[in-house]
């Protein structure tokens, strides 16, 4: 059975708080869970002590056994010192698309040869 750490949705809507819990990987979001590890508040402050609340020992007893934490909840591991994270780097994607570098060349050309003709 392949265990993943990951986040559970709970709260009303527009109002969300998390689960941080321990379930199979074919089990919906929502679903059926192994463990509660923990849980995050994103409504809180970002340096509030609540936001992001874990129980270390049993995440320690969980990665143990084999369970594979998702990115989200490995950025909070990460952050609690429990688990490392690479930092990701992906620079195509701030690169801007298609059509949008060819407008941008399509008004340098223009400013060039505006340039062009006032000389």
């Amino acid at each position: 059975m392949a265990l993943k750490i990951r986040l559970a949705r709970g709260g009303s809507k527009k109002r969300p708080y998390y689960h941080v819990v321990v379930a199979d990987a074919r089990s919906p979001r929502d679903g059926r869970f192994l463990e509660t590890l923990g849980s995050w508040n994103p409504m809180l402050a970002k340096d509030d002590a609540k936001r992001v609340e874990l129980k270390a020992d049993r995440i320690k007893h969980w990665l143990d056994h084999g369970a594979q934490p998702t990115d989200r909840v490995l950025r909070f591991l990460n952050e609690a010192g429990l688990a490392k994270r690479e930092a990701k780097n992906n620079p195509e994607k701030a690169k801007p698309g298609k059509r949008a570098q060819e407008r941008a060349a399509e008004k340098a050309q223009k400013a060039a040869d505006a340039a062009a003709a006032s000389e």
